[in-house]
């Protein structure tokens, strides 16, 4: 009998990897990583931690200091009106977070709506506890924002909760305040859950305002914030998130889950943690500027070396390029099932150039592509180099 794992598909972002390993020189514009050194706070604390021998067991929700520090955060820099440390809640990661939150919440067979495009561990994480995931269309015309009223007529007797996922990845869309008004209003009305995944908070661009939607009024009863420190202070590998949730029934849900999914999350990484948000938020801020340098540079080379073949608007936050392939464009052997996988693996094989296909994200995301802007800048301008020299030899458009 199939087990219910087997219904979860994989990402295409694992095949990806592993066809970059046997590429000789391979410019990594697929993964969601920074080239940034994490902060010298950060690091230091974490030397520190080594050096005092602080590598055992821990509190299973977090150390009290490091939620402390997160409390004050969530108050100060997302106004959400986290009552004590307790609402805080320490996971391995955003992904650890957000999959154990799914099965503190869920039932098998309710539903959630979740937007398209969207990274694929949100709808898993649904589905690995066992929900239904409910696809609401993001569109490039409203710089990839829902419409609201459309989200409304998806809603059913068997919703239980709404995803939202500002700045987004893959699309790099912010939520107008508005927006999240209109999306509380109805989670107010219908009485539904939001899960507000906001791990590139500190990524946004021209003035873009982000806004937690658990800082609205009436909303953080019924708001979970997912946060991920691999984003703002670039250590993707450390593995560090967290969660705010006010309700204590779905707490003491995850307290059960973090034992039995992690004992504690590592020693050393929350030590890290204590010393980055200790340290000054001035590098996050240097990091987000030159995030917008680097994706003003991207788009620039990637309409001077393909932008017949590549179309697209720079992204008001997060560090993704999502780009529509000219429909007019095919590879030389002309088989084509997808084409953004047809494009990635063109990308990959004779550029050498890694990406990821819009259409792993959702089929809204069909006939897209997203390159990581936030390598660096040597690395970016290889990149735009080496699709310059493909497209211009192939003449494919």
């Amino acid at each position: 009998m199939p087990h219910y794992l087997d219904t979860v598909p994989s990402s295409g972002i694992s095949r990806i990897r592993d066809m970059l390993y046997s590429v000789k020189g391979a410019l990594r514009l697929d993964q969601g990583d920074l080239s940034f050194d994490a902060p010298d706070s950060l690091k230091t604390a974490m030397h520190r931690a080594i050096d005092e021998n602080r590598t055992h067991y821990l509190q299973t929700t977090g150390v009290p200091r490091l939620l402390e520090l997160l409390a004050d955060k969530l108050r100060e820099r997302n106004g959400i009106p986290v009552e004590s440390p307790d609402q805080v809640m320490a996971t391995n990661g955003g992904v650890h977070g957000l999959c154990v939150l799914c099965q503190a919440l869920l039932e098998p067979g309710d539903e959630v709506l979740v937007p398209d495009p969207e990274w694929p561990s949100a709808l898993n994480s649904v589905l690995t506890a066992r929900g239904v995931g409910v696809r609401y269309p993001l569109d490039e015309s409203r710089d990839w924002r829902p419409d609201i009223d459309e989200m409304a007529r998806l809603v059913t007797s068997r919703t239980r909760a709404i995803y939202i996922n500002s700045p987004n990845n893959p699309t790099g869309g912010v939520l107008t305040r508005d927006d999240l008004q209109r999306i509380a209003a109805l989670a107010i009305e219908r009485d539904l859950w939001v899960i507000s995944d906001e791990a590139y908070e500190s990524v946004v661009f021209d003035g873009a305002e982000h806004v937690s939607i658990g800082s609205l009024p009436g909303m953080y009863d019924r708001t979970i914030s997912v946060y991920s420190f691999s984003k703002t202070y670039a250590i993707t590998g450390v593995r560090l998130g967290y969660l705010a949730v006010k309700s204590g029934q779905i707490r003491e849900r995850l307290t059960k889950l973090l034992f039995l999914t992690a004992s504690n999350v590592s020693s050393i990484a929350q030590y890290g943690g204590i010393g980055g948000l200790e340290g000054s938020y001035e590098v996050v801020e240097q990091f987000r500027r030159e995030l917008q340098a680097r994706r003003d540079l991207f788009y620039a080379g990637i309409q001077e070396v393909a932008g017949r073949v590549f179309s697209g608007r720079p992204p008001r936050g997060a560090f993704y390029a999502f780009l529509r392939i000219n429909p007019a464009w095919r590879p030389a052997d002309a088989r084509v099932r997808s084409i953004s996988w047809a494009m990635t693996e063109h990308l990959i094989e004779r550029a050498h150039v890694g990406c990821v296909p819009g259409v792993d994200f959702g089929q809204v995301g069909e006939g897209y592509i997203r390159f990581c802007f936030g390598r660096d800048r040597a690395e970016l301008t290889s990149a735009l180099h080496s699709m310059q020299a493909l497209f211009s030899a192939t003449r494919s458009v």
